[in-house]
């Protein structure tokens, strides 16, 4: 199953990267495109999620990984909750879906 990994930068300017066990989640995030803060939660949880369930249909059970991935971006994105203009901005994709 391949793998993803998008690279995105927080309201802060912080860079992070979000991995997905599946391409599942390229449905949800676009890279170059902007998301309030909420939105971005929103689509990185239902786009793991779906990723979840896509290895759990080929392996029979869910992606431990991805259910850990969700709760990390939730932990780090509670620190801009006071951030009402606060925007996640992905970043384009490389190549191999990763950064160098």
């Amino acid at each position: 199953m391949p793998e993803l990994v998008l690279a995105f930068i927080w309201p802060d300017g912080s860079e992070d990267r979000l991995y997905s066990p599946s391409r599942a989640i390229a449905g949800h995030l676009a890279p170059g495109d902007a998301y309030p803060l909420a939105e971005f939660l929103n689509r990185s949880r239902a786009g793991l999620e779906a990723a979840s369930a896509r290895v759990e249909a080929r392996y029979g059970v869910p992606c431990r990984r991805a259910k850990a991935e969700i709760a990390r971006i939730e932990r780090r994105a509670s620190g801009f909750t006071g951030d009402a203009d606060g925007r996640v901005r992905m970043l384009p994709e490389s190549p191999t879906g990763d950064r160098p």
